[in-house]
């Protein structure tokens, strides 16, 4: 016999999963039976369900906050001659802080909307066709000015906004359209361009009809000059004349 406390060099553990005593095995026809037999049939509605009328949908509430927002959005479009449509990228809150100063120097707004908001007004206005311009995160440049050619130079510094269209003076223009808009020259120059145009007109009409008259008279100087110089043939000299009399 071994003596106390001695272990054997090689010992023998039994590691692993339990051996499994219980198999899937089938059903009994007669239970399956007796299952199918039992099993709850819910009874038949009088009405078949497509008779009935469809369920009315009550109405959601409308936010409070949300109608503000689209009564701003509104408002921004009427007292506005401008609004301008830009993509608007992350960008470090330094940048937007300086490109709001640049901006508000020409007396240019920005306006953070959201599509949520903005779409619906749109939809109901004449400025439907804008639509298509909300499908990203969006920014509003808007004045109560026609400043295109000031925007479009502070846009020029700063690649996280991007100019998508704009409505001027109740025109929707695309981007080429407010490029084309900002080389016009100002109203004030158009105005006097336009003055000038049409004081031209009469002005050469007046001269073109006193050209005749004036031509006319001065040949008749002319003439009458030439007559004083040589004199008259057979006209009598004035002392003979008084002499008859």
């Amino acid at each position: 016999p071994a003596p106390p406390g001695w272990l054997p060099a090689l010992q023998l553990l039994r590691r692993g999963s339990k051996a499994v005593t219980r198999h899937w095995k089938a059903m009994h026809f007669q239970r399956q039976k007796l299952l199918a037999v039992t099993e709850y049939v819910p009874p038949r509605p009088a009405v078949p369900p497509r008779c009935l009328p469809a369920p009315r949908d009550h109405p959601q509430e409308e936010d409070g906050y949300a109608r503000l927002l689209r009564r701003q959005v509104e408002q921004v479009f009427r007292s506005s001659r401008m609004v301008a449509v830009c993509q608007y990228n992350s960008m470090p809150d330094e940048d937007m802080v300086t490109m709001r100063h640049y901006l508000r120097k020409h007396n240019i707004e920005v306006k953070f909307v959201l599509n949520e908001i903005v779409r619906p007004v749109l939809a109901q206005s004449k400025y439907r066709n804008l639509l298509p311009l909300f499908v990203c995160r969006n920014i509003l440049l808007v004045s109560p000015e026609t400043r295109a050619r000031e925007m479009l130079r502070v846009l020029k510094g700063i690649p996280q906004v991007n100019l998508l269209g704009a409505c001027i003076d109740d025109t929707i223009l695309s981007r080429q359209g407010v490029e084309n808009f900002a080389r016009l020259p100002s109203l004030e120059a158009s105005q006097g361009q336009t003055v000038g145009a049409l004081a031209l007109l009469p002005s050469q009409t007046s001269s073109l009809l006193q050209r005749g008259p004036s031509h006319l008279t001065a040949l008749l100087d002319e003439h009458i000059r030439r007559l004083r110089d040589t004199g008259a043939p057979g006209e009598p000299p004035p002392e003979q004349g008084k002499g008859n009399h």
